[in-house]
């Protein structure tokens, strides 16, 4: 695998002064509002909020799915103007095709993109191995649990080696146990890749346990009211992690400010 970070040089990520309004017949909402966030390459930011508070619309600016009112964005150095093909998308659906088994579900990406199959084929069978997938290579999506599901939902994300890579509420649908289990792969993943990760998510439990910074937005209209660096190793054990009073302080921290309002 090689390590996504090591090839960039300044910032991942780049947004500055971000609003985004929403027009309907009736009235205009600000779903985003003067937002400014910068992550450096191999970063993992967690992004945590209350319903409706813009997580998800602040990622898919960053993907070029949604055009902002004012503020700019930039990827890699370059400003984002249209959908952009340097980045991985995981959404809280795996939205898999249900007549293709693993191994397909994750080439359709190279198919999609025009990648050289035998490159592709030895990197979704890293990936297979990398999420312990072994041995389900032709299982049908119906054949899988919703873990395992999404753990091929990842494997086509990063069939393609994005230096940035997205996640919207993941592991949201799962179970508790199932959820815990994937924190812990993903954060395996992380260290093993170097990619940098954006993640939505509602769980402030996972937003610290994955993150190395977690931004807490605000109740719509969505501003980053406060900034919490993760003060934990990189290698994280869930059950070690959990038990750390650096976790439970921050924890409530964040759950403090949530629970206040978080519009200040």
């Amino acid at each position: 695998m090689s390590t996504a970070a090591a090839t960039l040089t300044g910032n991942a990520v780049d947004i500055t002064d971000l609003t985004v309004r929403f027009q309907s017949k009736r009235s205009q909402t600000t779903a985003v509002d003067n937002v400014s966030l910068r992550v450096e390459p191999g970063e993992f930011i967690t992004i945590v909020g209350p319903s409706g508070c813009g997580k998800s619309t602040l990622l898919k600016i960053v993907a070029g799915l949604v055009k902002p009112s004012s503020g700019t964005v930039t990827l890699l150095g370059r400003p984002v103007r249209q959908p952009q093909k340097d980045i991985g998308f995981v959404f809280q659906r795996a939205a898999l095709l249900e007549w293709r088994g693993v191994r397909k579900n994750i080439l359709l990406q190279a198919e999609m993109r025009g990648l050289d199959r035998a490159t592709a084929a030895r990197r979704a069978d890293e990936l297979i191995e990398l999420t312990g997938l072994t041995g389900f290579e032709k299982a049908l999506p119906h054949e899988l649990s919703g873990g395992m599901q999404q753990r091929v939902a990842l494997c086509r994300a990063l069939l393609h080696q994005p230096p940035v890579l997205l996640m919207d509420e993941p592991f949201g649908a799962l179970d508790a146990l199932t959820r815990e289990q994937l924190n812990t792969e993903l954060n395996r993943i992380w260290r093993e890749t170097g990619t940098t990760i954006l993640l939505v998510t509602h769980s402030i439990a996972e937003a610290v346990f994955l993150g190395t910074r977690v931004e807490v937005m605000s109740p719509r209209p969505g501003r980053i009211v406060c900034t919490f660096p993760v003060d934990l190793p990189p290698e994280r054990d869930y059950a070690q992690v959990m038990s750390d009073e650096r976790f439970d302080r921050l924890a409530t921290q964040i759950r403090g400010l949530l629970g206040s309002g978080a519009n200040h």
